[in-house]
């Protein structure tokens, strides 16, 4: 009962609340943005579940004025049985309607992912995958709400999975700003995350953290993560 609260609580955040800025780590999902033209930006955290963790980085650099490609990876590491494995992304986004304040924008980013095997379902991992990012504004962009749909293979189950993911940011006061995102895929229950994000230096270096799980999951299903973002 306490987690259906949870759920409902995170929804309700993500359709309501004031926003402000730009979907970015620690959100799962995405918005219709990319990073600045000719430029490059690097997002990096460690998420801890019990008996392991894992830690990723994901630079990203948009080569032209709307092309922006995401070429990272990740480790993971089970304490319990001495397990440890990596992955690797690569991803490619553009835009056709880039997001304006008081408007909408839309989309579309495809990826592949070398060796499936980081916790896939929070990660919404897949061995090839694409989504189609929305983003709306509202109030002179203190509403923002980012929207995902899209379908992932899944090579080891032979299967293609169909995915979607709902997330919001707002303001919380001065430096501070919160998260709020629900997300999964069809062939199980979704997940959801709570979080908080603190500027150190205004659109150039922040960090964050969150705690999240799967809706109805038992305790290993339970993340805490502490990343960052940086945007020369």
């Amino acid at each position: 009962m306490q987690k259906n609260i949870l759920i409902y609580i995170a929804l309700i955040l993500a359709l309501c609340l004031p926003l402000s800025g730009y979907a970015a780590r620690p959100l799962v999902t995405d918005d219709a943005r990319l990073t600045n033209a000719h430029s490059c930006q690097l997002e990096s955290w460690v998420r801890a579940y019990e008996g392991g963790r894992e830690a990723w980085a994901l630079p990203a650099c948009n080569l032209g004025e709307n092309f922006e490609i995401t070429f990272g990876g990740g480790v993971y590491h089970n304490q319990d049985e001495n397990y440890r494995t990596e992955d690797w992304i690569l991803q490619f986004k553009t835009l056709f309607k880039p997001l304006e304040t008081n408007g909408w924008g839309w989309g579309l980013a495809a990826g592949h992912v070398k060796h499936t095997d980081i916790q896939p379902g929070p990660n919404q991992l897949g061995n090839t995958y694409f989504y189609v990012p929305v983003s709306f504004s509202l109030s002179d962009d203190d509403v923002i709400v980012h929207l995902n749909i899209g379908m992932l293979r899944d090579k080891q189950a032979s299967e293609l999975k169909a995915n979607m993911g709902l997330g919001a940011e707002f303001k919380l006061g001065g430096a501070f700003k919160g998260i709020a995102e629900v997300f999964g895929d069809n062939s199980q229950n979704p997940f959801y995350q709570l979080g908080v994000r603190y500027s150190l230096v205004p659109e150039v270096f922040q960090i964050d953290g969150t705690i999240g799980q799967q809706v109805n999951g038992d305790n290993e299903s339970q993340w805490l993560s502490i990343g960052l973002r940086w945007t020369p």
